[in-house]
């Protein structure tokens, strides 16, 4: 398997990703569907360096469409820590939700979604990631160099015990492109075995949490049987 990261110029080319992220998280209308969410806890997760704000056009949307929409309520996310997955327990108990939720995350949110999975299957309906790479090398990205720096561990040695390519025992669905500047699509999209369904869209890294197709995309994975 090619562990390479993306190419520079994909990488290049989410800086105006960026922008039209941050542009649309906090401006863009909502996405609307022919769908009813009938309740169903949508949890979100954001990716790393990122917050609630920054899944606000994905969350809008799904709550228009009936959806019970929550962030993960924790502030930016700094990287993996040894109690990350109990402060997201806590908040899971605080909201007192009913039933199992889904977990939606974006990138390094993807990774914490999965590996809460892991620990509590029975509080779960399914897992979406959004660009999340938890195939392969841990560098097959480019930003391994960045998450060290501010999380203060190697990228192959996080402070929980896991084996990141390990499926939940839940439902997983990973989305992943092959526009993706930031973590190569093989460690996105995952082998068989790591996830029960990939499934490709044409957007950015960045674009995954606002482009109106991608949350379509994810709005028909979270209904889907």
């Amino acid at each position: 398997m090619n562990e390479q990261p993306p190419a520079l110029p994909l990488l290049l080319r989410e800086a105006g990703s960026f922008a039209y992220m941050r542009l649309r998280a906090s401006f863009a209308p909502r996405v609307k569907f022919p769908v009813s969410g009938d309740g169903r806890t949508i949890i979100v997760f954001p990716g790393f360096m990122a917050s609630d704000r920054t899944t606000s056009r994905l969350r809008r949307s799904l709550k228009a469409a009936g959806f019970d929409v929550h962030g993960w309520g924790l502030g930016r996310n700094r990287g993996i820590r040894a109690d990350t997955l109990e402060k997201v327990e806590r908040q899971i108990k605080r909201r007192a939700l009913n039933g199992p939720v889904t977990l939606v995350g974006w990138s390094l949110g993807g990774l914490v979604a999965r590996e809460y999975a892991k620990r509590f299957p029975d509080q779960i309906a399914r897992v979406i990631t959004l660009g999340s790479p938890f195939s392969g090398s841990p560098r097959a990205n480019n930003a391994w160099r960045v998450y060290e720096l501010v999380a203060q561990h190697k990228v192959d040695a996080p402070p929980i015990d896991t084996i990141l390519s390990e499926k939940p025992p839940v439902k997983t669905i990973a989305f992943w492109s092959a526009n993706d500047g930031v973590v190569a699509p093989h460690s996105a999209r995952g082998l068989d075995g790591e996830r029960d369904q990939a499934t490709e869209l044409d957007c950015t890294h960045m674009a995954f949490v606002a482009d109106p197709d991608a949350i379509h995309a994810i709005t028909m994975a979270i209904m889907a049987d």
